[in-house]
């Protein structure tokens, strides 16, 4: 197990935990959200992230500092701490961004390590080759294991209790990502970066950044903590917290707010195009459109990134409670409705139902079925497999009708969409206490469906008939062949 990270709460993929930095001596609570500050020009003082925004950790580039000769001195002088002035715990990137977008860097892991732990930083990052989506996979492979390489060496560098990160690329090939996070998890390195993920973010590609993610999780352990490198925006952060990541860095608030624009958890609006501010941070309370429009470039610029991290901190903190509620999916789902790309990483994620239902808590508060996606959720998946486990009679009726006559079978069960077949005893266990509609979808009929055919499947012996209340012919085709078919729709009971 690893010593600086303990999970709390789960959700889904979802974690609260506790992310322990020894030489800050603090700990940070995950998710946790990372301001990113340039070390020439912050919109947003590092100690005013700490003081009104609660911010407890934030990441800062270690190369621009190594390659700037008035702010190197001072760093290595005065300490990354002072020279920022803030009292939480600092992250330092390597310069591997420098490198995927410029070619080419002046420094190795060995002397950027070496310089980050002597400037005082508390999680810091080697050089490792972010390769970005779409390249050969013969480019994915060589470049991963150059990155292995760079955190083989890390291991070697004494950094003291200085964390360090062990960054898990490979391109857009899931099978890398999880041979990338295996063999990272194999080092005693500390936080486990998914990188080169920015490309998907800015194209829209969240259905493509999902199945990175969930590659690079099937290598991780359950103890690693994971940090999305460059994701900053958060209509996605849900999204992305689901799938199990911990931490986040942005810059969205600064750049957007450089561009006058406004972020929201729906998407990104201009401010131009305003004619509310639809948030309650203090910043719309105290300002109209019109208002933040008349203002001086430099002072819009700092309200606006002002709110921008106002809106984001507010995400993380209602991505927490949503995990402690127990209902992270269902926010999930809400943020998925903001745009079709986030629908596809929705979907995307429950691809990986199998995977999520793993760390998924086995009781938790109401399921609240909102839409067909619903259907395949964790919790259904669950049901579904253990049904296997439950003693079935030589004859079973299985029916929607609350108080049908079960005369001449041995016992009669329950089915409720989108789960199946239960033993009326378990009506009150979770999930199958779940808010449904009314007007059920043909969804759920089908994973109830897939539910019944998974029940008669296992016990080949017994004998079976359903009595549904009108499901569509299609619906009833994934029902076994030998089940007898009771039509209910009239029955009102």
């Amino acid at each position: 197990m690893r010593e600086c990270f303990e999970l709390r709460e789960t959700d889904a993929g979802g974690r609260i935990g506790d992310l322990t930095v020894p030489r800050a001596d603090v700990t940070v609570e995950t998710p946790a959200l990372l301001p990113v500050i340039n070390p020439n020009l912050d919109t947003i003082s590092p100690r005013r992230l700490a003081e009104e925004f609660g911010a407890e950790i934030l990441i800062t580039n270690s190369y621009i500092i190594y390659g700037t000769d008035d702010v190197r001195e001072r760093a290595l002088e005065d300490g990354l701490h002072d020279l920022l002035d803030f009292p939480g715990a600092i992250m330092t990137d390597s310069g591997s961004f420098q490198l995927s977008e410029y070619g080419e860097i002046d420094v190795t892991t060995e002397e950027i390590l070496e310089f980050q732990h002597a400037i005082g930083s508390d999680i810091g990052t080697p050089v490792d080759i972010p390769t970005p989506p779409d390249v050969s996979r013969e480019q994915a492979e060589r470049e991963l294991d150059t990155t292995q390489e760079r955190l083989e060496i890390a291991e070697d560098v004494d950094t003291g209790e200085m964390l360090v990160n062990a960054p898990v690329q490979g391109s857009t090939y899931p099978d890398l990502r999880e041979r990338a996070g295996r063999e990272a998890d194999a080092t005693d390195l500390d936080v486990f970066p998914v990188g080169a993920v920015v490309p998907l973010m800015n194209d829209y590609r969240y259905d493509d950044m999902v199945d990175v993610v969930a590659g690079a999780k099937r290598g991780l352990g359950a103890d690693a903590p994971v940090h999305l490198f460059g994701a900053g925006h958060p209509m996605m952060f849900a999204l992305a917290v689901a799938m199990g990541c911990d931490l986040f860095d942005s810059a969205a608030y600064a750049l957007y707010a450089r561009d006058d624009r406004y972020l929201t958890v729906r998407g990104t609006r201009h401010l131009d195009d305003l004619e509310y501010l639809p948030c309650s941070c203090p910043v719309c309370l105290e300002h109209s459109p019109d208002d933040l429009r008349a203002l001086p470039d430099r002072e819009r610029e700092e309200e606006l990134a002002a709110h921008n991290l106002h809106a984001t901190f507010a995400e993380i903190r209602r991505i927490k409670e949503a995990i402690r509620a127990g209902n992270l999916l269902e926010l999930v789902e809400q943020r998925a409705r903001a745009h079709p790309a986030m629908l596809d990483g929705y979907r995307a994620l429950l691809d990986h139902a199998a995977q999520l239902e793993r760390t998924d808590p086995v009781s938790k508060g109401s399921f609240f079925y909102t839409s067909h996606e619903s259907a395949r959720r964790p919790e259904v998946l669950r049901h579904h497999q253990r049904l296997d486990r439950l003693a079935v009679p030589d004859s079973l009726l299985l029916t929607e009708g609350r108080s049908a006559d079960g005369s001449g079978f041995d016992d009669s069960w329950r089915v409720e969409p989108p789960f199946g077949p239960f033993p009326r005893a378990l009506s009150k266990s979770y999930p199958l206490t779940a808010e449904v509609p009314d007007r059920t979808d043909r969804s759920a009929l089908a994973a109830a469906a897939d539910g019944v055919a998974r029940l008669v499947d296992a016990n080949p012996e017994s004998e079976f008939a359903l009595a549904h209340r009108g499901w569509p012919a299609d619906v009833l085709d994934r029902v076994p062949d030998g089940v007898a078919l009771i039509d209910l729709a009239d029955d009102r009971a």
